[in-house]
């Protein structure tokens, strides 16, 4: 029994020493198969490899080509080398230099973050010197000429998808035309539910890069839906008949959206905004509410002196006028001498007074005159204005015509500089009355350009030129002018009689279509060869109807006009236009907040 143990234990001590040893000899015996060069270069593998991380990050720069592949630069760096333009390393003699430029405008800063020494076979020290960036944002390697190549292609094609969608949705919906009414086959709802779902995924979306994933996605559905729309319905005939049609109703449709949307405009140009009309009404119970002794004006006294220069403004719109006065007299170097006469009819009379009663100028004299009090206007003048044939309240207002009366109007003035409602002035006028009108009636800024035979201000455009006693008399190539602001010799009208001419013009007009409705046609018949030339810069147009007038053209102008239908005043006006007539509307006014009118 004894014996039996003992030989378990030699068994045991001797399978362990077996265990122990036998891993030596194997180690030993490879050992001794590894030549000297081969033990070199594994030790050189196992000392780069702990810098292999490192060395990943320069395979940015351009190796060297070669039969043998080379050591790695080595270049060191210096802080003080670095400057705002570029950075620039300076290696040593033997080196090349490398720069490394601007990057989306931003400096490269850089730093040195480590120095690694290490042992080569040849005894020598040598440095390896790794970079990185100190930016927020981490460092990205240059852009190969494809890929540079590749990104601009995709950002110059930014609607390319978008344009794709939307063409498969129109070609399924031409399709779905080719169905029967009331089908509910397999096809045609798979149609209607692609369309669905790629008109919902694509939204108001206008640029490749705002699509969402699911979009994409959706996109290869239904093209092979269409595929089997194109097996179903394979006529190519009936299907360019049918897309024809649908194009025919597309444009049919787009020309009644516009044709409406213009009507929408023009009916918005010739309602009154709820806020005016509520500052009208309270501006006019208020004015009844005054003692008849205040309401009179001040200064009355300058209202007939040819020494002081006049302004005259026909409105119906209180806000309207007080801009045109309010920035007149902000402008004037010498307000003192200003008197400005508004000329409105008697529905409008009371709100205007009492805007004035409540904001006199401190300087300036103010004149309210109500047109339908006056003796100077044919009794039967209003139904003249009907026979014009014109909608639009504008064309056949009393007010629009009543400036051809300006000498009856104003029996003791000389000279008058005559705005319309939707002008604002930026510059000091006092000048204008030292011109020399040279026989001239009427000063103005000319409307036509050189070498331009049809424009949009062209005589043509207005009056009818087929008529044999208009084409007689007046040249369709005449240069035009415009209504805004105007100076006026009153003295030469009267000597000429140019009111006189007006009426025997307008009573012809009403006999047979001679020009269109408006006072400018008439206007520019009874004024023919009466017009001096101003200069342009005098009166800028168009901030009613045009969104491209240059901003220094605008800036430099003494007066700019508002006309067109898209007054500052209206919701419908040019909103970048609006800030050089909101500048002047005093929108902290009791009555302004009350009404809810603001900027």
């Amino acid at each position: 029994m004894k014996q039996s143990r003992r030989w378990q234990r030699i068994l045991l001590l001797s399978l362990l020493s077996i265990s122990f040893f036998a891993p030596l000899i194997l180690v030993s015996n490879r050992l001794q198969s590894i030549t000297p060069v081969g033990r070199r270069e594994s030790i050189e593998e196992l000392s780069n490899f702990r810098y292999r991380a490192r060395d990943l990050r320069l395979n940015a720069i351009e190796h060297e080509g070669g039969v043998g592949l080379k050591g790695p630069r080595h270049i060191l760096l210096k802080d003080a080398e670095f400057n705002e333009d570029s950075a620039v390393i300076h290696p040593n003699e033997n080196e090349k230099a490398v720069y490394f430029p601007k990057t989306d405008g931003n400096v490269l800063k850089f730093r040195e973050e480590s120095q690694r020494r290490t042992e080569i076979s040849d005894g020598k020290d040598q440095f390896l010197t790794v970079i990185q960036l100190a930016n927020k944002t981490d460092y990205k390697p240059p852009l190969s000429k494809f890929e540079k190549s590749t990104k601009a292609q995709r950002d110059g094609a930014t609607d390319v998808k978008i344009k794709e969608i939307r063409d498969k949705v129109i070609q399924a919906k031409a399709y779905l035309n080719f169905a029967p009414p009331g089908s509910n086959s397999q096809i045609v709802k798979e149609l209607r539910t692609r369309m669905r779902d790629l008109e919902r995924a694509v939204g108001d979306v206008t640029k490749d890069k705002d699509l969402s994933k699911g979009a994409l996605r959706r996109l290869k559905p239904m093209e092979a839906a269409l595929y089997k729309a194109s097996r179903v319905f394979n006529n190519c005939p009936a299907m360019a008949t049918k897309l024809r049609a649908m194009n025919y109703n597309t444009e049919e449709l787009a020309q009644t959206q516009k044709n409406q949307a213009t009507y929408l405009m023009h009916l918005a140009a010739r309602t009154t905004p709820k806020g005016q009309h509520c500052l009208s009404m309270r501006l006019t119970s208020e004015y009844f509410a005054l003692d008849p002794e205040k309401r009179q004006m001040p200064n009355q006294e300058n209202y007939n002196d040819p020494s002081l220069n006049h302004y005259v403004v026909f409105s119906d719109n209180v806000l309207a006028s007080a801009v045109v006065v309010n920035s007149t007299v902000a402008s004037s170097k010498d307000p003192e001498k200003i008197v400005f006469h508004v000329v409105t009819d008697s529905l409008n009379y009371p709100s205007i007074s009492m805007w004035f009663l409540l904001n006199i100028p401190t300087t300036a004299t103010i004149q309210i005159q109500n047109i339908d009090d006056m003796d100077v206007l044919p009794s039967d003048f209003n139904q003249l204005l009907m026979k014009q044939n014109s909608n639009d309240p504008r064309f056949i207002s009393t007010l629009n015509h009543a400036r051809f009366y300006l000498p009856d109007i104003f029996p003791g003035l000389n000279k008058v500089v005559l705005f319309d409602h939707d002008v604002v002035v930026q510059r000091d006028l006092s000048r204008l009355w030292s011109i020399d009108m040279k026989g001239k009636v009427v000063g103005a800024v000319e409307t036509c350009q050189e070498g331009e035979e049809v424009s949009l201000h062209s005589m043509s455009t207005f009056i009818n030129f087929s008529d044999a006693w208009v084409a007689g008399k007046f040249n369709p190539k005449a240069c035009t002018w415009a209504f805004g602001m105007n100076l006026v010799d009153l003295e030469e009208w009267r000597r000429r009689k140019l009111t006189s001419t007006y009426i025997k013009y307008f009573n012809l007009g009403t006999k047979r279509p001679l020009w269109k409705a408006g006072s400018l046609p008439i206007g520019w018949l009874t004024f023919y060869r009466q017009t001096l030339p101003l200069d342009k810069r005098c009166h800028v147009m168009g901030l009613g109807r045009e969104s491209d007038i240059k901003t220094v053209d605008i800036e430099q102008a003494a007066v700019i006009h508002y006309d067109g239908i898209m007054k500052p005043w209206l919701d419908i006006g040019i909103e970048k236009y609006k800030r050089y007539w909101n500048v002047h509307v005093p929108y902290y006014h009791s009555y302004l907040q009350q009404c809810n009118i603001q900027a």
